[in-house]
């Protein structure tokens, strides 16, 4: 293998792949990336089992195609310390790969491309197509919920749901739940549910960009999402994600209307003397506003109140507060509405009027 590109259209493939090469790895062959030199691109591969990413790279001159593995953070960091705009030549030489441009020159230890893992083409049963900002949405809006290393394996990650004419997120921890849909525009999707782990949705979000439109394919085993020049691929968690609809509160008659910004500084004000351990805090909402108390082992106390709009009965409630400050964070609008039956109900909170994005935090004993 011998080639010339740009510093840029090297560094733009590894950019786009380095967050899946793990640095401590059991099998040596992760922690390297896959080169493939033919025709005028290169394109580089990395995965960690798990997730797979695949980015391509324009070439100045490819004089021999070939193919190699070779230590990715290392040749990434290599390229992003070289001048912007520099000339770089890789060139094999029996089991070592050559990096050279101008006088600098580095020398890189190899494995055989044959032993590196790649993703076949997966059993694509359906495929839709969204704009990448509105995934970015659907993401962005519900990750904060997946539990990280649970037992319960399958919510380690996030649920996709396609039904009907909707791509639905869903993520819970057990304690909390996020949801969020994104119309699909009359494509009709089969009726689906597929988990993607914890790491690909983060994975995944990186990477996509404000404009332009992602093709998602969702098979079996894997899901594969092809955005541009970057071609990103995880495996499923096998596992039954619980019936989330059952956890999802109907909205009451008298919900909770306020400023979203006044309500969660005071969260925030609370939770200082709240017990570090526990994070409760205790709400008790009265016609007009919600008081919200918290105290702590060392008979420390905070209290602190909201004026909001509100009508219906008086009860008292406790939660883990910063369950309630992540789900207010995530609404866009300055107004938040919040729903609460009784003392024992979960809260549901919303956006006033908006049905597509909703939280639910499951209330706690105090």
């Amino acid at each position: 293998m011998k080639l010339s590109a740009s510093r840029e259209e090297l560094l733009k493939p590894l950019q786009a792949v380095i967050g899946v090469v793990e640095r401590k790895q059991t099998m040596p062959i992760l922690a390297n990336v896959l080169l493939v030199a033919e025709g005028d691109h290169l394109t580089v591969t990395a995965t960690d089992l798990e997730v797979e990413l695949v980015a391509k790279g324009e070439l100045e001159k490819l004089e021999v195609p070939g193919q190699i593995t070779v230590p990715g953070r290392k040749l990434f960091d290599i390229c992003k310390a070289l001048p912007s705009q520099a000339e770089v030549k890789l060139s094999l030489t029996g089991e070592r790969l050559t990096v050279q441009s101008g006088r600098s020159k580095f020398v890189l230890s190899t494995l055989s491309a044959t032993d590196f893992p790649v993703v076949d083409e997966i059993d694509g049963s359906q495929v839709i197509r969204v704009s990448q900002s509105a995934l970015h949405h659907l993401l962005e809006k519900t990750n904060f919920c997946m539990a990280q290393q649970d037992v319960r394996y399958y919510l380690n990650g996030l649920l996709f749901e396609t039904d009907g004419a909707v791509l639905r997120g869903v993520a819970t921890d057990g304690h909390r739940l996020a949801l969020c849909e994104i119309d699909l525009d009359g494509q009709n999707p089969v009726k689906q549910q597929v988990i993607v782990p914890r790491k690909g949705v983060l994975e995944l979000q990186r990477l996509l960009a404000e404009e332009g439109e992602v093709e998602i394919s969702i098979g079996t085993n894997h899901v594969r999402a092809e955005l541009g020049d970057i071609r990103f691929t995880s495996k499923l968690i096998d596992g039954r994600f619980p019936d989330y609809s059952r956890v999802v509160p109907e909205l009451t008659d008298t919900p909770i209307l306020g400023n979203r910004d006044m309500i969660r500084q005071a969260l925030q004000r609370a939770a200082i003397l709240s017990n570090e351990k526990y994070r409760g805090v205790r709400l008790e909402l009265l016609e007009g506003q919600i008081k919200i108390e918290a105290n702590n082992p060392d008979q420390e106390t905070a209290q602190d109140e909201v004026e909001v709009d509100y009508t219906g009965m008086s009860m008292e409630i406790g939660f883990n507060v910063n369950y309630l400050m992540d789900a207010l964070a995530a609404v866009d609008s300055e107004q938040v509405e919040l729903n609460l039956s009784d003392p024992n109900s979960s809260c549901l909170i919303r956006v006033p009027g908006i049905d597509s994005t909703k939280y639910v935090v499951m209330p706690m004993r105090l």
